[in-house]
């Protein structure tokens, strides 16, 4: 039996959220151990945020590829036919996520924070034990923080095997497949679709909402839509999964009207959710107030029971990792005496589609129930230049202000790139910008930044490119 680890923090989950609040910790001079069944990194790291947008750059530079050995476009650009190694394709991927885990590796261990690699299981509020390749490790520590993150959802009728996979099988495929059907019209569904379709695969779309993205306005979603069908991909809205056919080739689907129609697919990827990984912890042992399915937390990430604190995925929407990573970095100074609180206010969301999309604070709708009245403000990209010079002019920019005060309370943007203007959106709302704040900020020319100065200019009734 090995030696007892005794701690000040433990923390389960070595995801964005864990591993940055054991780096902070261990930054503040906290003796913290973190534990980690898989590797450093997490879902985002491993299989999802990082893999996927590799996959999704990959797609667009092919894409590009065969756009010019068509002849199409008017750049005057023209190359020989194209060729894809997905096997090398998935290589370049994989090393990225290495480096990145070596990475995260690296930190933990500058930050001073033993890992260890196992499953925990609690054994009471202050003890774990933990499974390794060794034989079992008992962790006690003062304080604990729970980042045990989440998992996809998995259909009772059309379980994860064969040719029903899930985002993580979809990212590790060696062999492009030359049929696929998404379930499951949200993000991440899209975001995969669309790469695939770049690639080569024929893609069919089922989604039992009445439009794709149902968690966006139909605003943002317009140019996404156009965008899909330029792209070839079939979306079928209003269609409900049924399972596979016995064979394994082919969805079977239900449309409005009752019908059973198949679809053909080398492969069905089920992107249907992601659900909080709470069993085979031992939680059952905590006394533990839960909201749902996820763990209940305050505002200081705080859960029922005195000294555990929980993070990420499992507490809850919005399952983002800039969230966990928020969290996890608040409870560690926590720990440490300092005063802390989480302010959910702006979460910045990215959509990895083609265009992308970026929400920021609240939707005209969100902000209509905050103030009675407010000002909106859209600039599209067509009268962009930057938009125009990089054939991107799909898209637009929408702030959101009170008309009373003009204080900005949300920013939303579709486009080409868009996510880089994320922390820029971002910030505007954390330091209570107004809208004359951004309008008497010089923004660089030519930028698709100018957008933001022009739909705010807009918002107060005098913008001056449209």
């Amino acid at each position: 039996m090995k030696k007892d680890m005794t701690c000040k923090l433990l923390v389960i989950g070595a995801g964005p959220g864990g591993y940055v609040a054991a780096i902070r910790a261990g930054q503040l001079g906290i003796d913290t151990v973190i534990v980690e069944a898989k590797k450093a990194g997490g879902t985002c790291l491993n299989v999802g945020c990082i893999p996927s947008k590799a996959l999704i750059h990959a797609a667009e530079e092919y894409e590009k590829v065969v756009h010019y050995a068509e002849g199409k476009g008017p750049l005057g650009i023209s190359l020989t036919a194209p060729k894809l190694d997905m096997a090398k394709t998935i290589a370049w991927k994989d090393d990225i996520v290495r480096r990145l885990n070596n990475g995260v590796a690296g930190l933990l261990k500058k930050a001073k924070v033993p890992v260890v690699h196992g499953w925990a299981r609690f054994k009471d509020g202050k003890t774990v034990e933990v499974e390794t390749e060794t034989g079992p490790q008992i962790v006690r520590a003062e304080h604990v923080i729970i980042a045990t993150g989440s998992a996809p959802v998995e259909l009772p009728f059309m379980p994860f095997g064969g040719n029903v996979i899930s985002s993580t099988e979809a990212l590790a495929l060696k062999t492009l497949p030359a049929t696929m059907a998404v379930v499951g019209g949200g993000y991440i569904g899209l975001e995969l679709g669309i790469a695939f379709a770049k690639l080569g695969t024929k893609v069919t779309v089922v989604e039992a909402e009445s439009r794709i993205l149902p968690q966006y306005d139909a605003e943002l979603t317009r140019p996404v839509a156009k965008r899909l069908a330029d792209l070839g991909v079939t979306v079928l809205t209003g269609v409900k999964a049924k399972g596979v056919t016995s064979k394994g080739d082919a969805l079977r689907i239900e449309t409005a009207s009752g019908d059973e129609q198949k679809i053909e697919a080398d492969k069905i990827l089920v992107t249907v959710g992601r659900k909080p990984l709470t069993e085979g912890w031992g939680l059952e042992e905590l006394d533990l107030d839960r909201a749902g399915k996820f763990i209940k937390i305050d505002d200081q990430c705080r859960t029922s029971m005195r000294g555990v604190y929980a993070i990420g995925d499992v507490t809850g929407e919005p399952m983002l990792a800039p969230r966990a990573m928020a969290q996890g970095e608040m409870v560690a100074e926590i720990v440490a005496g300092n005063k802390r609180s989480w302010d959910k206010r702006c979460v910045p969301a990215i959509c990895f589609t083609d265009p992308e999309i970026v929400t920021v604070g609240l939707s005209p709708d969100e902000a209509r129930k905050v103030s009675p009245e407010v000002k909106i403000g859209i600039f599209p990209f067509t009268a962009n230049g930057r938009a125009m010079t990089m054939l991107a002019e799909e898209g637009f920019v929408r702030v959101v202000a009170r008309a009373d005060n003009h204080l900005v309370l949300g920013i939303q943007a579709v486009g080409q790139g868009i996510s880089e203007m994320a922390a820029a959106f971002g910030l505007a709302i954390e330091m209570g910008a107004r809208l004359e704040d951004i309008t008497g900020t010089i923004h660089a020319h030519p930028t698709q930044g100018e957008g933001f100065h022009e739909a705010c200019l807009k918002a107060l009734g005098h913008a001056l490119h449209i």
